[in-house]
Order: C-alpha cells, then structure tokens, then sequence
C-alpha cells in the first residue's frame, strides 16, 4: 500500500468510526502526518483527494473540515470517473439504470399532482414536435429528473443524473435511425406518463425500465459509430 493509499485509508477510518464529524475541523497535516505514519506531502494530497470528492471542504486561512456527508453531494461527486467511461463500461451500468429508473417512476405515481402530470405532458408535446437534437435531448432529460424529483428521494436522483449525463454524450438522434429511435422513445415516453397519470406504480415502473431498454438496445445497435453518438 502507497503512502497516499494509506493517508487516504486513515482519513477514511478517522471520518467513518466518528472520530471525526460532519463540520470537524481536521487536525493539523503535521499531527494527522504523525498519526498516520505518512509525510505531510502524502497527507497534503490525500485531503485534496478528499476534497474533489466533496467528503472535505477547505478553507482558505482556516484549514479543512468534514463536509456535511450528504449523500446526493457524495454521489454527484461520481461524475468525476463515470464521466470517463468508453460506451462499453456505459451498457454495463445499464441493467442498474434500468432498475433506478423503474423504482423513480414507481415512487413518483404516488406522489404526483395533476399540476405536474400536466407539466410532463406539455414537455412532451415540445419534444415530440422538435427535430433538433440539442433540444430533444434537453426536454428528454428535463421529463426524466422531473420524475426523479417527484419520486422524492434525492439520492436517487442524484444517481439517476449522473449515469444519464455520460450517456447522453452518445447522440443517437443523429444516426440515420434517428427518426426510428423517435417514434419510440416518443411512444415510451407517453407509457409512462400514462402510469404516472394513472397512479399506477407497476405501469409506470415498467414502462421507464421498457424505455431504458429501447436506449440501451439502440446504443448496443449502433455502437461502432458511437464515438460521435444524445441519449433518448
């Protein structure tokens, strides 16, 4: 194990057992060095680390704190390595998508109103009459978050946009089956809403996980030009 490994493991334990809380302050890089066994070189990168990744929060002429370990702000922080991801590491993150997308749609049938049921049905009046890619890909994903939001777990949604904003960098509404992958993503959209509208947590749950599929089938499909391909 590297000094940073270790550094990075410490800090880790330190936070997990309670040692140190939410809104702490850290002790100094020379005392957390000395507890640790590393150099305060290695220390000094492991608190940036920690940092990027929102567990840590420094600042300046004051020092560095725990953050407030939210979780949604603790997974928007995987964007920073999902965002890496070639197309093929993406597929294999679909089956979860799939699932999260189901359980968000399940949630928000019974937490809905009438006023956002017609909300989601004004955008996708938008996005069925639109042809320009940009703006289907951004009333696709405003309908989808929508639906995360009203299902009321924040986590989730947070999960939920950070698989769809690596995915999205995949274009299929500008492949020659673009007008194909419309005319289903449109009819997937409405199932949806319907069970949305409908309040019925089993239809709507799996008309989202249905319409993940028809994305991941298409990605799958036309993965050998993918490297310039929105998801839908």
């Amino acid at each position: 194990m590297s000094a940073l490994d270790i550094a990075l493991h410490g800090l880790r334990e330190l936070i997990a057992d309670g040692t140190l809380r939410p809104g702490d302050r850290l002790p100094s890089e020379g005392e957390l060095s000395d507890r640790l066994g590393v150099s305060r070189g290695s220390m000094r990168e492991a608190i940036r680390m920690m940092a990027a990744l929102g567990v840590l929060e420094t600042r300046h002429g004051s020092g560095s704190y725990v953050g407030d370990l939210n979780a949604a702000d603790l997974i928007r922080s995987l964007s920073l390595t999902v965002g890496l991801l070639p197309l093929d590491s993406i597929l294999e993150l679909y089956e979860m998508r799939r699932a999260l997308e189901a359980h968000a749609a399940s949630l928000a049938s019974a937490r809905i109103d009438d006023d956002v049921v017609a909300e989601l049905g004004g955008v996708l009046d938008e996005l069925e009459r639109t042809e320009d890619p940009e703006a289907q890909s951004e009333l696709d994903h405003h309908f989808h978050m929508r639906i995360a939001e009203v299902a009321g777990n924040e986590a989730l949604a947070s999960m939920l946009a950070v698989f769809r904003s690596r995915s999205r960098a995949y274009r299929i509404f500008t492949t020659d089956s673009a007008a194909e992958i419309k005319l289903h993503s449109d009819a997937g959209h409405r199932a949806i809403l319907r069970g949305l509208q409908a309040r019925d947590p089993i239809a709507a749950g799996a008309a989202a996980a249905g319409h993940v599929a028809q994305t991941e089938y298409w990605l799958r499909r036309l993965q050998p030009a993918a490297s310039g391909l929105t998801d839908d």
